[in-house]
């Protein structure tokens, strides 16, 4: 063996796992009918992964939602209160990832929260007092034996327990020391299974090993591998890691009984001088990750060979491999029709990247006089853009000053209240309304010419009329035009913007059937012309309330984008943000009084070690936005949006995004952030999201009562807003409008108890 990958695409060329799924949603197939096409589609990327010449196939890393959620439903951690629900395995399951509301009761899905530092969301696991840990699901040894029968030279892999336990949330008082020896004991059966049915070497993904470890850390490291090793027998245990290094574990991982160890040489370059500095034992392989598995440039055949070359001097046991699962790239170069051949030949996706793997290993043991080689070394021998030099001298040129508003937030927020006159408890949404299957007919008929732009932005218009009407009707303070122009919030962002390219078929999945298909950043980045001025002056002209100016931020643009491997993360944000710096201007010109700059990315390229993040990230990070809204009026009120990802610990960090007012995802944490902003006593007025638009369930408006009366016992009212947790552009309409009926009947139910409460007594 001299080949593998960490893990493959599971949402298929053409995004086949997302219809069927949905369709199994809208009852429009049966379960049977839905894993019959889950099985056809895993099928055929195990084949087409031998078939490209990659020696061993992992297998368990195909979901229908998330391979976390997989992992806890094989071990039977499912919260009791989904349980009483009675449901069949398949939608007890959904329950979990969607949340449930029906005959059988009704249930918030679980919490929901980024990968590490990527844009794939995966699903909290629960431990509470009621848990069992029992080996109860059968789809990893199904899929095994499903591979092993097609004649793959499968591995089956998933989740390791050291990962879930600090992935997962405890409740009761409970700690992850209360089911170690329990969970040990079920790896250990789950291995001993995997043996009996004939795997030989089991991939277990450990990449919380690159977070900063403490002392009782690594202990518990020990403890379950301890168990679980035991397990093995004659078979090969390879500890996975990705996304980072182990320079707190590397001693103690080389001692245990692994027999494959896999390091990221990509986002882990650290891993390579703790290799070479301590050796590797004889009996351990290296599964060395050398094709980046989270970008989609070609691999510098030159560079890779020499890290090998290196990596060979402590062990010749050596197996090329991605640095993570090639999920976070999309399926095929082949079916993208519109990118230029002179350009498409920089690129490799997941398909690509097994042959980028398949050369490297034929260069590095019959040498350098191949053909692979030489159309590689030529591509890397001339420069893929022009470079912007006026626009990489004007940012050279930024003093501190530039990004610094002022006055300070305390009297601008002064200033606003006066010039708003916006009641207590204000309420809005995020920037989407459901993108219906109209509104994507609209921008289908377009792009296929069969329409001209006026026809599609007379349609726009008269669905940003609709949906204003129904915001005024429900009473909403602050309206948004609902973005049905927008394909995607850093897509059109970036089809505006000079620098960026696009796919036709790029898509990337980010939870569940949500794909996304982020747009690369090819060269500088720059604004030539206004990118939503008119759609917004045309939704303010419709009504006598306030509408927001909608923008997404320069870091989401550049974490939700293919960055440039050629210069650093750093400048691209920077010429982002200047570019935005105009729009915003031009909107405020047009009289646009509130402008949110989504930053939902913020913390997704913080680096995994605490001692990086200000150095290598947030020092950069953070100016990159106030340089966006740097130049504003004080009158002009500047919002932010973020979600899905744990905040509390850069919460001074956002904080000095200097914003007037952010949005949070809260609802779906169960409003965890409202004791850290009460403690810090976070000074940026807040709207902590007071319901989950990630699930179709509806929120009553009781329930939504009885959330604001939650917020409001740690924040002050002055301070808070009243909003969805994130855009509603994934919902049906039925179910955005009730929910948003609730929403602002309930918060208009609690501003008149406020107002009564403060009434003078006679």
């Amino acid at each position: 063996m001299t080949t593998t990958i960490i893990g493959y695409p599971r949402i298929g060329e053409k995004r086949e796992l997302k219809f069927a799924t949905q369709k199994y949603w809208k009852h429009q197939i049966t379960a049977d009918e839905l894993h019959t096409a889950g099985r056809e589609l895993r099928q055929h990327h195990w084949q087409t992964v031998q078939a490209a010449g990659i020696d061993q196939v992992p297998t368990g890393d195909f979901s229908f939602f998330d391979t976390t959620l997989d992992t806890a439903f094989l071990l039977n951690l499912v919260p009791q209160r989904f349980k009483a629900l009675a449901l069949n395995p398949l939608d007890e399951y959904f329950a979990l990832a969607r949340g449930y509301q029906g005959d059988a009761g009704d249930e918030k899905a679980l919490s929901m929260k980024k990968w590490f530092n990527t844009n794939y969301h995966y699903i909290v696991p629960e431990f509470d007092r009621d848990t069992e840990i029992q080996v109860v699901g059968t789809k990893l040894f199904d899929e095994f034996a499903e591979a092993k029968k097609l004649g793959i030279n499968a591995r089956p892999t998933l989740i390791g327990p050291y990962t879930l336990l600090r992935l997962s949330r405890f409740l009761d008082g409970l700690t992850p020391d209360d089911f170690l020896p329990s969970l040990a004991a079920a790896y250990a059966r789950i291995i001993t299974k995997l043996r009996a049915l004939g795997a030989d070497w089991i991939q277990l993904d450990e990449p919380a090993l690159v977070y900063d470890q403490t002392a009782k850390d690594l202990d518990r490291f020990t403890q379950l591998y301890d168990t679980i090793l035991a397990a093995k027998g004659d078979g090969h245990i390879l500890l996975q890691t990705y996304f980072g290094d182990v320079r707190d574990s590397y001693k103690l991982i080389t001692t245990l009984p692994f027999d494959g160890l896999g390091l990221d040489f990509i986002e882990g370059p650290k891993n390579k001088d703790i290799v070479l500095e301590n050796g590797l034992p004889d009996s351990l392989t290296l599964f060395a990750g050398v094709i980046n598995g989270k970008n989609i440039w070609r691999t510098n055949y030159q560079k890779a060979l020499a890290l090998l070359a290196e990596l060979h001097q402590p062990t010749t046991r050596l197996v090329l491999s991605t640095s993570s699962s090639l999920l976070h790239v999309p399926y095929t170069v082949r079916h993208e029709h519109h990118i230029p051949a002179d350009e498409k030949k920089y690129l490799a996706f997941a398909e690509e990247k097994l042959a980028e793997l398949v050369d490297l290993d034929h260069i590095r043991q019959n040498g350098t006089d191949t053909l692979a080689y030489q159309e590689n070394a030529a591509l890397f021998a001339a420069p893929r853009y022009v470079e912007n030099k006026t626009l990489n001298a004007q940012i050279a040129a930024l003093q501190p000053a530039d990004y610094q508003r002022t006055p300070d937030r305390a009297t601008r927020l002064a200033i606003q209240a006066k010039e708003l006159k916006l009641p207590l408890l204000p309420t809005t949404t995020i920037g989407s309304f459901p993108q219906t299957a109209a509104v994507r007919r609209n921008r289908a008929k377009l792009r296929r010419g069969e329409i001209d732009e006026a026809a599609y932005n007379a349609f726009n218009e008269e669905e940003t009329k609709r949906w204003l009407k129904f915001q005024e009707d429900i009473g909403l303070d602050v309206l948004v035009h609902g973005e049905f122009e927008r394909n995607d919030m850093v897509e059109y962002f970036g089809e505006q913007l000079e620098g960026f390219r696009f796919t036709d078929n790029g898509w990337v999945q980010s939870y569940g059937t949500r794909g996304v298909k982020p747009p690369i950043i090819w060269g500088d980045v720059a604004r030539t012309h206004p990118i939503t001025v008119a759609t917004t002056v045309f939704a303010q002209s419709q009504t006598s309330k306030l509408v927001k100016g909608m923008l997404t931020g320069p870091v989401t643009i550049l974490n939700w984008s293919f960055p440039r491997d050629d210069v650093s993360n750093k400048l691209s944000t920077e010429q982002i943000a200047l570019a935005l710096q105009g729009e915003v201007l031009d909107l405020e010109k047009h009289g646009i009084k509130i402008i949110q700059i989504d930053e939902p990315a913020l913390r997704e390229n913080l680096p995994l070690r605490q001692s990086d993040w200000y150095r290598q990230y947030l020092d950069w990070a953070v100016p990159a936005f106030r340089l966006v809204a740097s130049k504003v009026q004080p009158t002009t009120q500047i919002h932010t949006h973020m979600c899905y990802s744990e905040f509390g610990d850069i919460i001074q960090a956002i904080d000095d995004l200097d914003a007037d007012v952010i949005s949070f995802e809260a609802s779906r944490a169960d409003f965890t952030l409202l004791d850290i902003l009460k403690q810090v006593h976070f000074q940026t007025h807040v709207g902590p999201g007071v319901y989950d638009i990630h699930s179709p369930r509806i929120p009553s408006e009781e329930e939504i009562v009885d959330i604001i009366h939650h917020i409001l016992a740690k924040l002050p009212a002055d301070n808070v807003w009243i909003n969805p947790d994130c855009g509603l552009k994934t919902r049906e309409e039925p179910e955005a409008k009730q929910a948003l009926i609730n929403m602002v009947a309930a918060a208009k139910q609690v501003r008149g108890e406020l107002e009564h409460a403060n009434q003078p007594t006679l």
